[in-house]
This record gives structure tokens, sequence and C-alpha cells, in this order.
């Protein structure tokens, strides 16, 4: 099979799956780490949510990824990029000031990994049609979100598992960042390889002058009649996840007298690496076929319900930590398969708005915002927490989705927008 029509399956789920990676070693694996280490909610919470900076602010450069050279070129550069920063925070948790440090180079890997997110998602627009966009949506958030879970299940289980044995915490975290490190050496390798050479994928014309394109850039995705409902969906959509996210793990790991559930670090990376993989992945793909089937409009309500509902769960465990945990890992599974399944509406929402000659660097827009809209409730969560307690803070998660479900009635969706056409005779 020729490179330009190498079959999606053969580079999505490495692509998306090495796409989230970086992510949730920034977002997620550092709250673990920082748990297990000694430092507080509200400092991690607080610390860690300005890493989500990079990827509000991924805008700003990405007409360039667009300008010069070619996505593919873009993603293979920066997975080498991204298994550098890997290596150097392994290195640096055993030191003295391993906060500072390590926290200087998730900064870093978080601005490859952006810049890596805006040459992905650029090159998946221009390798796919839009019937293939949709019916591979699905694959590509499951693999995303399959890495995000990996890592907080396989990769925290292992860290667990690994300071257990040692007996030096930090030493087990070492080891699990250098088995990042390397594995991403391997996939810049393969994507290297196994990458199709879509004709589309080249510098953008830039008409008068780079500055004069990179203006118009940001000027022809503000002047959508539409744009305030479109910020306001995008800001808002993840309000509840955003400060889940932050809290989940501190609530699994601290004690019944800090209203927690007391699991081990390797309980809380079994749960997530095992039947939160398993649902998520069917959740993903089942939600891309079903718009690829029936078009995005169609199927926007029930997304949407399928995204928050679940969260519900979180507030009958933390109203009794005594469940057991075969109850415990049920209710995450249910919400990764609801999250899986209805976070596709909102991937291919982002695909819709970012359509047209500068899909690549409006993506980037799309998807800056929704960072923010996870930067900004994340920053709060641990204080909030602090304030309110465990049950008291799921609640007023749950609360937090409503906004975004009264925007959605106002989104305008051409109701053929997602389903990929019937084969020709």
């Amino acid at each position: 099979m020729s490179a330009t029509r190498r079959t999606p399956w053969a580079w999505i789920p490495t692509l998306y799956f090495g796409q989230g990676l970086p992510y949730v070693a920034v977002m997620s694996l550092s709250v673990v780490l920082y748990k297990n280490l000694g430092i507080s909610n509200t400092d991690i919470a607080l610390y860690t949510s300005w890493l989500y900076l990079p990827w509000v602010i991924k805008p700003l450069w990405s007409p360039l990824v667009d300008l010069f050279g070619t996505k593919r070129s873009w993603i293979v550069a920066l997975q080498f990029a991204v298994g550098a920063a890997l290596a150097l925070v392994a290195l640096t948790l055993p030191m003295d000031r391993f906060f500072q440090l390590s926290l200087a180079l998730f900064w870093l890997m978080a601005f490859s990994s952006a810049t890596h997110d805006i040459a992905a998602d650029g090159f998946y627009l221009h390798a796919l049609d839009e019937g293939d966009q949709a019916a591979f949506v699905g694959v590509r958030s499951a693999f995303y979100r399959a890495a995000m879970i990996a890592g907080q299940g396989g990769l925290v289980y292992l860290a667990g598992t690994l300071g257990e044995f040692t007996g030096d915490v930090a030493f087990g975290w070492s080891l699990v960042f250098g088995v990042l490190a390397s594995l991403f050496v391997l996939l810049g390798a393969w994507h290297r390889t196994v990458l199709p050479r879509p004709p589309t994928d080249g510098p953008a014309s830039a008409g008068t002058s780079p500055f004069a394109a990179f203006v118009e850039t940001f000027a022809s995705f503000f002047r959508r009649r539409d744009i305030v409902v479109v910020l306001a969906f995008l800001l808002l959509f993840r309000a509840g996840e955003a400060q889940i996210v932050k809290l989940l793990a501190p609530f699994l790991l601290d004690g019944r007298a800090s209203g927690g559930l007391g699991m081990t670090t390797a309980d809380v990376g079994l749960f997530y690496g095992t039947l939160g993989v398993a649902a998520l992945t069917v959740g993903g793909i089942a939600g891309g076929y079903a718009i690829s089937r029936h078009g995005l409009k169609r199927w926007l309500w029930p997304m949407i319900a399928a995204v928050h509902l679940p969260n519900l769960l979180y507030v009958w465990i933390a109203l009794d930590p005594s469940s057991a945990k075969a109850l415990v890992a049920a209710a995450i599974a249910l919400e990764q398969l609801g999250y899986g399944f209805g976070f596709a509406a909102y991937l291919l929402f982002m695909i819709m708005v970012a359509d047209g000659p500068r899909k690549t660097a409006h993506y980037a827009i799309c998807t800056g915002f929704m960072a923010l809209g996870m930067m900004l409730p994340g920053m709060v969560s641990g204080w909030i927490q602090s304030q309110l307690g465990y049950p008291g803070f799921f609640i007023w998660a749950c609360v937090a989705t409503l906004p975004s479900v009264a925007i959605a009635a106002f989104l305008r969706i051409d109701p053929a927008f997602g389903r990929k056409a019937a084969p020709a005779s």
C-alpha cells in the first residue's frame, strides 16, 4: 500500500496514544507523583493546573506549523523531543530540589506536547476526508483517553509497585519516566516510517507575507457570527471534568480520616488501567461510529448526557467511602464508558468549527480554548475541595456541568455534518 493511501488503522491509534501520553505525564502522573512525595493538595492543584498554559496559548504559534514544513515532520521531531524531556524528569526526581526542577521540565514537555498536538490534529484533517474524520474520531478519542488511563492506571500501578519493592518512591517514579522516554523514541521511529504523505500536507500559502497570514488566521476565526456561543461551549463543556480529574486520584489515595477511600497507589493504577481502558475504548469507538451513521446533530444531546451524568457516581462514592472496591471499580468503568462515548461529539464539534483553508490553526485555537476551560477550574479545585470536603466537592463539580448544557441549546449544526457518505454503487 502506498504511503499516501496507508490504512488509518496503521497510524491513528499510535499517533493519538502518543499524543495523550505526554499530556497524562504532565497533568495526571505529576499529581500522583507529587502526592506520593508529600506535596499538599492545594499546591498540587495550583501548580499542576498552571501546566495547562501551553495548551491554552498554543494558538499563538499554531500558524507557524501551518506555514513551515509538513505536519508529518513536526510530529516525528517533537516525539523525539518529548522523549528527551521525559528522560530528564527521570534524572531530577532523586534530587533535593525535585519539585522545582521537575516542574520546569514538565513545562518544557508541555510546550513540546502542545506543539505536537497542533501538528497531529492538522495531519488528521489533511490525511482523511470528512466521512473518515467522523468515523475515526471515536478511535482517536479512545486511544488518546486510553493513554491517559494507561498512564493513570498502568504507569501509576507500576510506580507504586516499584516504590514498594525498592523502598524508594522517587526511584520507582524515575524508572517509570525512563520507560516513557524509551517508548517515545520508539514512537518517533515508528511514525517516521508509517505515517502517510497526503499531498495537501505542506506549507500553507502565506499570501502577501507570513505576518499577514498569521494575523488573518486569527481574524478569520473570530469573524464567525456564532463565535460567542462557540467559545462559551468550548470553555464550559469540561468545567466539571476539569475539577474532578485534579482531585480524583487524591480522593482515592487519601485516608478515611480525610474523607478519601484510603487506596494504595497500586490499587488506583489497577482500577484505571484495566476496566477503565476497556470501557473508554469501547465508548470512544461506539461514539465515532454512531456519529458517522447519523451525524453529529442527532447524537449531540445523548452524548452530552453520557459525559456529564456519570459524574454523579462520584458523589455517591464520596458519601459512602466504605463502598467495596468492586463497586468503585465499576463506577470508574461506567464513567469512562460514558465519557468515551460522549466526548466524540465535542471533538467533532471542534472539527466542524475549524473546517476551512486554515483548519490546522483553527483547530488549534479550538483546543486552546478547551485547555483554558480545563486550566481555570482546575486551579481552584484544590481550594474548593478543602472548603467543601469530598462529598460537597463532587456535588459542586456536577453543578458546574450545567452551564454547558444550557449553551448547547444554541449550537448550530448541519444535520448532515459527520455522517459518512454511502459508497457509490
